[in-house]
């Protein structure tokens, strides 16, 4: 890549920001105008899984492979198809006359997704080449993230109130347009000088075991556990995961490198990553319906609502990043753990949803833990890999991020869907909603206690111990320049913050 001038590198990742903002901002304001959108399309709760699931399953599953495609065929190239086919997904979702068409055009959106945030970190860490400014860049794209967390819900509340909840794919077009004039203007083409080689094997059978498990989950309710249909779907999961295990080992350059998951910190951070955006998907799942379907909120009310806890994560992500840079991810980790449980303890025993001084205190605790849980999942994902891994390790990450959100949404919607059936039907909405939801808030409790206990194992002396073991077999043969897991500790915290000294 050509060097650029300072004021075109600002460019560059404003643009790059641009892709995020539409991207982060999507999922937050569609979970506020789920209700409206059960009510003109007729939808049943599974049907509003999908409108969310459908776009996460898609992003989850594409992620690693338009990365690689990026470094193979061009990063502005792929960047710019992502852009295309997001704005016209979104301009296709706001057209959508019935909910099948809304599905398969959320499809099409994160096809178009999948292209943007890891391509976009790959231009700003190829523009920006000197450590402390790679290092701010990367400080002002979590930023962006934060931002559409905080402003979502009000962002689409208004919307939703005000014209309707077609217009929140309406904001994607003028920013998806723009974002693509100036990538075809400002943005440098660049190649990765040795790209990883297709996996298209690999790629079916992550396919397969995602969308076969995601649909098993979510019809289950509906079809019953023992039907033809879902035994079929749940035996093409375990059969697709049994294919990706024997098979992916044989490969010189594999979609996913089984040996990562010997380092205990990395396999500690996916889990962590799925439990805490399982629980994150399922809570605004849930709180969603409940404040405008049993308290009968406006989707502005409800947005407001919501605020403490978004809020919160947006108060807590950076101070996360600048903890687990100078005291390590531990705790971090204790801490979002602790603060998850404890939200979810006030759900599931306490009915918090009945006080809304109670709900609050939920809000504000799962917000405290959720922002507190993300810096130390990239942090511990990378922890101790070689340099030429670590990328790859954290693309894993970021899928493990969408994985738990996609399930989070099939798990706490098929247990509301199964409950739901028969407590509706012979008690009042509410008090049925609230005896449905409580399984739920257990599983979400679950996810929390997860996270303190597998933060706690895997952020110890003898997990760094494990991660340094899996570098020395990850490093290429006479490679050298190693980095110890605390000095990657640290860097990759100092990173999620934006005040590390490298990047």
């Amino acid at each position: 890549m050509p060097e650029l001038s300072h004021r075109r590198r600002v460019l560059v990742l404003a643009i790059c920001c641009m892709s995020l903002l539409i991207v982060s901002l999507d999922n937050t304001v569609l979970n506020v105008a789920l209700p409206s959108m059960q009510k003109e399309l007729h939808a049943s709760v599974a049907g509003l899984q999908w409108t969310i699931d459908a776009y996460t399953l898609v992003l989850a599953s594409l992620l690693m492979l338009a990365g690689s495609t990026a470094d193979r065929i061009g990063r502005r190239r792929v960047f710019q198809a992502g852009l295309v086919l997001f704005t016209l997904g979104s301009l296709l979702c706001s057209l959508a006359p019935n909910l099948e068409s809304l599905i398969a055009f959320r499809m099409v959106q994160a096809v178009g997704g999948s292209m943007l945030n890891p391509v976009a970190m790959s231009i700003i860490t190829n523009t920006f080449t000197a450590p402390r400014e790679r290092a701010r860049a990367i400080g002002v794209w979590g930023g962006v993230v934060r931002i559409s967390m905080a402003a979502g819900p009000l962002v689409g509340g208004l919307l939703v109130d005000s014209v309707g909840w077609r217009s929140i794919f309406w904001i994607n077009l003028p920013i998806g347009i723009a974002a693509l004039i100036l990538t075809w203007r400002y943005v440098p083409e660049s190649r990765a000088p040795k790209p990883r080689r297709p996996d298209p094997v690999g790629q079916l059978l992550v396919i397969g075991v995602l969308g076969a498990l995601t649909y098993a989950i979510i019809e289950a309710p509906s079809a019953g556990l023992t039907s033809p249909l879902i035994v079929s779907f749940a035996a093409v999961a375990v059969l697709s995961l049994a294919g990706l295990l024997l098979y992916e080992p044989r490969r010189a350059e594999p979609l996913i490198d089984l040996r990562f998951f010997r380092s205990a910190p990395f396999s500690g951070a996916t889990v962590i990553a799925i439990c805490a955006f399982a629980a994150l998907g399922g809570f605004l799942f849930l709180n969603t319906l409940y404040l405008q379907n049993v308290r009968g909120l406006s989707a502005l009310h409800a947005g407001l609502y919501m605020l403490p806890m978004a809020a919160m994560t947006f108060l807590c992500a950076p101070l996360s990043g600048r903890l687990v840079g100078s005291r390590g991810p531990r705790l971090s980790l204790l801490v979002a753990g602790a603060a998850m449980t404890a939200s979810g303890v006030l759900f599931a025993a306490f009915d918090a949803e009945a006080t809304t001084a109670l709900m609050f205190t939920g809000y504000v605790l799962f917000g405290l833990g959720f922002g507190m849980v993300n810096a130390p999942i990239t942090n511990t994902a990378v922890s101790g890999m070689p340099r030429s891994q670590a990328g790859v390790a954290a693309a894993v990450a970021s899928t493990s991020r969408q994985i738990g959100q996609t399930l989070g949404v099939a798990v706490i919607g098929a247990v509301l869907a199964g409950g739901t059936v028969g407590a509706v039907a012979s008690a009042s909405y509410e008090t049925g909603f609230m005896e449905a939801s409580r399984p739920a808030w257990w599983i979400i409790t679950a996810c929390g206690l997860c996270v303190l206990l597998v933060g706690a194992l895997t952020s110890g002396a003898w997990a760094r111990e494990s991660a340094l073991r899996t570098a020395k077999r990850l490093e290429p043969a006479g490679a050298g320049g190693g980095t110890s897991p605390d000095a990657l500790d640290r860097r990759s915290a100092q990173r999620s913050a934006g005040t590390g000294p490298d990047a």
